[in-house]
């Protein structure tokens, strides 16, 4: 994981998964605490997020005192899951 140059965000890299996992809810958890109404997710070098991977992603979304979290390029599973699980999630917009 790793800071965006010259916004609020984040870029993540490989995959998202059980081995994963602390590193990301780390930097998901710095990003809320660095949010100022829009935050982005930048997963392009992303291969796989399993489904608890994204249920951090939507927890740390809905926690937020306001804004949104805009997630860039993401593996085709994180869409589908949202949808799935969080229809209607207004906090994360999906930019593919």
């Amino acid at each position: 994981m790793s800071l965006l140059p010259g916004r609020s965000g984040i870029r993540a890299r490989g995959e998202i998964s059980a081995l994963t996992r602390p590193s990301w809810e780390e930097a998901l958890s710095e990003l809320a605490g660095r949010h100022a109404g829009v935050s982005y997710v930048e997963l392009s070098d992303v291969a796989f997020v399993d489904v608890a991977g994204v249920t951090a992603l939507a927890v740390t979304a809905m926690n937020l005192p306001d804004g949104r979290v805009v997630v860039e390029n993401p593996p085709p599973q994180l869409p589908r899951v949202l949808e799935m699980f969080w229809p209607g999630l207004d906090r994360i917009e999906v930019a593919l």
